[in-house]
């Protein structure tokens, strides 16, 4: 029986199985590629045949990532929206938030799981998790007054997906948030002086 390095057994799984998560996300930040269950033991220091107890297969393992990356995701794009003084300021702060996340790497871990296991779940996984992140750019622009803000709110995603799109061509997130700026700088400027 492995030796328990917590007070309790509950603890002890858990903080394993916190200690795969923390290897498979630092691997996918490093490689941009999905790792497999002995890199990750590995990296996890476990002996590769532990990492089973946990996880029964790579997409397991990956789906479990992206539960306990996406809140986090989440809650940092809130964060950066509730820290603007406006909320016109909180559209720029949420594109912003977006392609910062990206460029750290976040982003990595939902591609490997849609390139690892395309199909019906996965889809249905990223569907959720992108209406969840859109929610407060939802709510600020019904706040702001602006029609259809659910239809403004894929607009905006649009741009923030391309400027991914030009981080993965190799552009710098410093050049990317400039030119999301270009683009919905007007926006908000017409709805902070609206504010005043």
């Amino acid at each position: 029986m492995p030796r328990i390095t917590a007070p309790s057994v509950a603890e002890h799984r858990a903080a394993q199985e916190r200690r795969l998560l923390d290897a498979a996300d630092a691997l996918l930040r490093e490689t941009g590629e999905a790792p497999t269950l002995a890199q990750v033991a590995e990296r996890a220091g476990l002996a590769r045949p532990s990492i089973y107890q946990y996880f029964g297969s790579r997409q397991e393992l990956l789906q479990a990532l992206v539960r306990d990356v996406f809140p986090r995701w989440t809650e940092q794009i809130a964060s950066a929206m509730r820290s603007a003084p406006t909320p016109a300021d909180r559209l720029l702060a949420y594109a912003r938030a977006n392609i910062i996340l990206v460029d750290e790497g976040s982003h990595a871990v939902a591609s490997a799981l849609a390139d690892l296991a395309p199909g019906a779940e996965i889809d249905e996984q990223a569907r959720l998790m992108h209406t969840r992140i859109q929610e407060p750019l939802v709510e600020t622009l019904s706040e702001l007054g602006v029609e259809d803000p659910e239809s403004v709110a894929q607009m905006i995603n649009a741009m923030v997906h391309a400027g991914t799109r030009m981080l993965d061509a190799g552009q710098d997130v410093t050049q990317v948030v400039a030119h999301l700026e270009t683009v919905l700088g007007p926006l908000a400027d017409r709805y902070r002086t609206a504010e005043v």
